[in-house]
């Protein structure tokens, strides 16, 4: 995942000059985040490495299963013959076999739906960035792995990061890529900062790709029966999908760098029918305190209602989903 990152140094009320590596400009108004990240869909997976303070990463997919569901789902929303033939089999006895396949369609179906509201339940192992700062090589780390690679990396920026650089943060980002995990699940995501104890990500919401318009489910008679959501469900679960998400973000954020406080922001596109135009509004935005957060316990909470937790802004009805909302800035 490429990043860009911005560094503002405010020069007047209202007026920041904004650092980053394609150059220097300025901007006016409210603050905010205003570059884009483009994504290139490469993955990343993050595994700690104890007593070292460090984690390494391998590229690799985000989750099979979600990928598999995810293709369920498709096929069931674009397959019309396939739902043909489902109600179509005889009611007496359908194939053994037939019956085993629509099962398993059925359970990675509800696979991928536990996935969408569960992203939140993974995260980056966490940097000790105080450990990784002393001289010694960790005993269970051994010289020219790639463990120690990782390990030698990363320590090059522990004495900048305890001091409070900034500059170092956006250069670990850039290392690291800690959000390359997420491109499942939300794309174009964009961090900065000017202060050394907070951190700002702003992510592009997928519902279209990522929440299905279809349920599906298995008759008494073993046939696969496809129905359409109800759009209380839909926006039900489009709303665990991007609390879960933001959830996960700042928990990323907070096992990558000693920040107290990281603020994130959710965006989508809607049309505005005065204009015919696609407007971009923020649906969801929270100020995540680092003790809070990890005070949850995440294996049981629900994303939507754990939001609730943090100062946070989201506008949203059962009937018709999420509404604009005013962001939460760093004061």
């Amino acid at each position: 995942m490429g990043l860009c990152f911005r560094k503002s140094i405010t020069i007047l009320p209202g007026v920041k000059l904004n650092l980053s590596k394609s150059g220097v400009s300025c901007s006016f108004g409210t603050k905010g985040l205003r570059q884009t990240i483009s994504s290139t869909g490469r993955s990343t997976t993050s595994v700690g490495i104890p007593g070292t303070g460090v984690y390494y990463r391998k590229t690799a997919s985000l989750s099979k299963l979600f990928k598999k569901g995810k293709n369920k789902v498709e096929e069931a929303s674009k397959d019309k013959k396939g739902k043909a033939e489902a109600e179509s089999l005889p009611k007496g006895a359908p194939d053994a076999g037939i019956i085993e396949e629509n099962k398993a369609k059925v359970a990675e179906y509800e696979a991928y739906i536990s996935a969408i509201k569960s992203v939140h339940k993974a995260t980056d192992g966490y940097i000790d960035w105080v450990a990784l700062n002393k001289n010694e090589i960790p005993s269970n780390i051994v010289k020219g792995s790639e463990e120690y690679k990782d390990w030698e990396n990363l320590k090059k920026f522990s004495q900048r990061v305890l001091d409070g650089d900034v500059d170092s943060y956006f250069e670990i980002i850039d290392e690291v890529k800690p959000y390359d995990d997420l491109l499942d699940f939300g794309s174009e995501f964009e961090v900065g900062t000017d202060r050394k104890d907070v951190l700002e990500v702003e992510f592009r919401v997928k519902s279209d790709e990522v929440v299905p318009d279809v349920e599906l489910s298995v008759l008494a008679s073993g046939a696969l029966k496809e129905k359409e959501m109800t759009k209380t469900n839909h926006f039900a679960l489009e709303q665990d999908y991007v609390a879960s998400t933001a959830i996960r973000i700042a928990r990323d954020s907070f096992a990558l760098l000693p920040v107290d406080k990281v603020y994130v922001h959710a965006v989508d596109k809607v049309l505005n029918t005065a204009t015919g135009h696609e407007d971009e509004i923020t649906i969801l935005s929270v100020e995540f305190k680092r003790d809070q957060l990890m005070a949850l316990n995440m294996e049981l909470i629900d994303p939507s209602d754990a939001i609730s937790n943090f100062n946070h802004n989201m506008k949203f009805a059962k009937t018709t989903g999420f509404k604009a909302v005013e962001r939460i800035l760093p004061e």
